[in-house]
């Protein structure tokens, strides 16, 4: 079925996603893809995550080693026909509603300069994910790590994550989660895709930017919904995963605040990063709480 931009593929990329990959294949394959591409980093699960990708019809790039998601991503995008026009990235663990690729697909066809789009996200318990946010500043940035769990509502949280609009309107954002976006084909080949050099985390706060600095625009649509069970291929690795969203901030800001005169600034937020990333895997603190 083509969409308003039309062929659009589906990718997604696979750690310990044995349980999800069939009901995401199932509605991607409802929601009308023109071809889905499993990108499989090797994991205890992989055997039975080939088996029933390929069951499903979704064809496997099998990964040499764990390359994170943005690697991972780009070797699946890489695969992909010149007759594709816009990629749909999602995680395994994502359920996409019917109309979710056409309603995201129609918002991209509007305007040539869209050069991604992503819908509402919706938590297990039925609320709303916020995964279209301003992309963080020194000042949002570090107001947020240091006062989130202390002062939830503390006005650099509202500000990176956009509490102040309305969570229903349609609008430009800094960046869309990688959970679930469309991606114009045109404007992701246009910046290289995601920077590999994030394993994981970031990686799609650095795609929005990047984009936006392209002069593409990052826009989220509420009409699209689609749901999240979140954080199933990553449960085993939670301090892992924790040093790995600190170093992924700190090479974020030190990549979009370079210059010797800056230096200074940039060695602080490194220790400061590096010393919150140990607190917080003593168990001080649970990911959730950390607001990864």
């Amino acid at each position: 079925m083509a969409s308003p931009v039309g062929r659009v593929a589906v990718v997604t990329v696979t750690y310990n996603s044995g349980d999800d990959i069939e009901p995401f294949l199932t509605s991607a394959r409802a929601a009308g893809a023109d071809s889905v591409v499993v990108s499989d980093n090797p994991s205890p699960q992989s055997a039975t995550t080939i088996e029933r990708a390929e069951r499903s019809g979704a064809r496997v790039v099998r990964m040499p080693s764990n390359v994170g998601y943005g690697g991972g991503v780009n070797a699946a995008v890489a695969t992909l026909a010149a007759d594709i026009d816009a990629v749909l990235i999602s995680n395994p663990d994502v359920r996409l509603t019917p109309d979710a690729i056409r309603l995201l697909a129609q918002t991209l066809a509007e305007d040539p300069q869209i050069g991604a789009v992503g819908p509402e996200i919706l938590n297990d318990d039925g609320t709303v994910y916020p995964s279209a946010r301003r992309v963080p500043s020194l000042r949002t940035g570090v107001g947020h790590a240091l006062f989130f769990r202390v002062w939830p509502r503390n006005p650099w949280t509202r500000a990176y994550r956009q509490e102040d609009v309305d969570p229903t309107a349609r609008r430009d954002v800094g960046w869309l989660s990688g959970a679930c976006l469309l991606v114009r084909r045109t404007a992701f080949d246009d910046i290289g895709g995601f920077d590999e050099r994030y394993f994981m985390y970031f990686e799609d706060v650095d795609l929005g930017y990047r984009l936006g600095k392209a002069g593409w625009r990052n826009l989220f649509e509420p009409a699209a919904r689609v749901l999240h069970s979140g954080g199933k291929s990553t449960a085993s690795l939670r301090p892992q995963m924790l040093i790995a969203h600190h170093r992924s901030a700190d090479r974020f800001l030190a990549s979009k605040y370079p210059g010797r005169v800056l230096a200074p600034l940039r060695f602080a937020l490194h220790v400061g990063l590096d010393l919150r990333a140990r607190w917080l895997t003593r168990g001080m603190l649970t990911d959730d709480e950390a607001d990864r």
